[in-house]
């Protein structure tokens, strides 16, 4: 009867043990719940961090040529890369941080019958993908104006501009 007695002690130990490690493992899940207000807190902190930027960022764009011969130019200092000649005024349809896009685009354009070539912007860090060069201006934005009209439908190339040669 002791042996049935001490068992029955043994067991109601175990169930009690039993139920004390899952309540505590329940209530240390519950402490590491992140709460949903942390997350909304934060969301709106960096939310109004983005406004704030939007806001006191003011973006000035490269000056998009004109489609005229008196079209505005960007005057850069360039080194090319592919020991092409380059000219005073160039028409430049891509510019890229990565050597590898500028890289891409470039044979893409020979792929497509241009003389392209890479030249490097060094203080801006750019590679600029050149499909033509001039010595005078309206030559040059001419053949700007073509290559734009040859790819209507392509934005980015409809942002090619004149490189005045520094």
């Amino acid at each position: 009867m002791m042996l049935i007695f001490k068992n029955n002690k043994c067991m109601k130990s175990k169930v009690y043990l039993l139920w004390g490690l899952t309540l505590a493992l329940l209530l240390s899940f519950n402490a590491c719940k992140p709460k949903e207000s942390a997350y909304k807190a934060a969301y709106e902190a960096a939310k109004a961090k983005e406004i704030q930027e939007n806001q006191v960022t003011e973006i000035t764009p490269v000056s998009k040529p004109a489609t005229s011969s008196n079209a505005a130019v960007q005057q850069e200092k360039v080194t090319v890369l592919d020991g092409a000649v380059i000219q005073q005024y160039s028409v430049v349809v891509g510019s890229f941080m990565n050597r590898t896009n500028a890289v891409s685009l470039k044979d893409r354009m020979i792929n497509q019958g241009y003389k392209a070539f890479l030249a490097l912007n060094e203080e801006r860090g750019m590679f600029r993908v050149i499909v033509a060069t001039f010595n005078d201006r309206a030559s040059a934005a001419a053949e700007r104006d073509r290559f734009k009209n040859r790819y209507p439908d392509n934005r980015d190339f409809q942002e090619a501009w004149i490189l005045d040669k520094q």
